[in-house]
């Protein structure tokens, strides 16, 4: 097995999505989950691309942004013909390290590819004093990364239509943003995490609908996707968590399924949100850190930590 390098190149980009959405589809099917994208790769009627292009445009723009912004943390495994088996990637935002990526293709699992993709990405992040893992169901996802030293986390995912009538209308102003307010975000996430998000707004920004609350009580943002999934937020307050999380879920258009992940038990405040909005909860998955506490009020983005 050789570990080398990822470029930030089409082919590489192509070559790390495909092995991802293996790894995922494998992932689903052994946790009884349905498929996270749809089936069908045809375009819409009037021509234009379908949802699973722009999911895979973005998945793999999002592994180029990874390259170019951390070129040190994204690897990828190949066996002894040249064949991408596995890949990783890691980024560090002002001294916080995140592992972004970890997949390994179903037939090279439990051979060492993962361990061997996740040291290579943790030396990357050795001098880091803050580590952070979103970790799914996978049953050996939580062993791994216990082993490596990280504290686990359990998370509740909420998932449904949202019932605007139930969840009424936030208390305060919460407002749309724009790339305007990056020193606000940024201020917003070295309070929570010791680390700003630096230039993962920009990518952020150019994919998702952004909720901004800033006021004299406190100050808090949210990222929704057009697919209605929370991506990131971070609040100074569980009172303006509150507001942009419930003006981020009234923002969603009618009938569209909205999702809230990586909720863990100290953010009571989120639960209490995606109740009101008639989410569905289940247990999901773990959030892992290292040398930091849970940041609260906060909900990560699985890419961006």
């Amino acid at each position: 097995m050789l570990l080398r390098p990822v470029r930030e190149t089409e082919e590489d980009a192509e070559t790390v999505h495909l092995v991802a959405k293996a790894s995922f589809g494998a992932s689903h099917a052994l946790k009884g989950d349905a498929p996270s994208e749809p089936s069908s790769e045809a375009p819409s009627e009037d021509g234009s691309e379908s949802l699973a292009d722009r999911r895979r445009a973005r998945s793999q723009e999002k592994i180029r942004h990874l390259v170019r912004t951390d070129p040190a943390g994204s690897w990828i495994a190949e066996d002894e013909t040249g064949q991408a088996v596995g890949a990783a990637q890691s980024l560090i935002r002002e001294g916080t390290w995140g592992l972004a990526l970890l997949v390994v293709l179903p037939g090279a699992q439990g051979k060492g590819v993962g361990n061997a993709l996740l040291r290579r990405t943790m030396e990357y992040g050795r001098a880091c004093l803050r580590g952070v893992i979103c970790c799914s169901r996978h049953p050996a996802a939580a062993r791994v990364y216990r082993q490596a030293g990280f504290e686990l986390h359990p998370t509740i995912r909420m998932r449904g239509v949202v019932d605007r009538v139930r969840l009424g209308t936030p208390e305060g102003a919460a407002v749309e943003g724009s790339a305007r307010d990056r020193d606000l975000l940024d201020s917003i996430d070295r309070r929570l995490r010791g680390g700003a998000h630096g230039p993962d707004h920009e990518f952020l920004l150019r994919h998702c609908r952004l909720v901004v609350a800033d006021d004299l009580a406190g100050s808090g943002y949210c990222y929704m996707t057009d697919q209605g999934k929370v991506e990131l937020l971070a609040a100074t307050s569980r009172r303006l968590a509150t507001r942009v999380l419930s003006a981020a879920l009234l923002g969603v258009e009618e009938g569209v399924v909205a999702e809230v992940q990586d909720v863990t038990a100290g953010q009571q405040w989120a639960v209490d949100v995606g109740l009101a909005a008639g989410l569905e909860l289940r247990a999901e998955g773990f959030l892992c850190f290292r040398g930091m506490r849970p940041p609260a009020p906060y909900i990560p983005s699985g890419a961006f930590l």
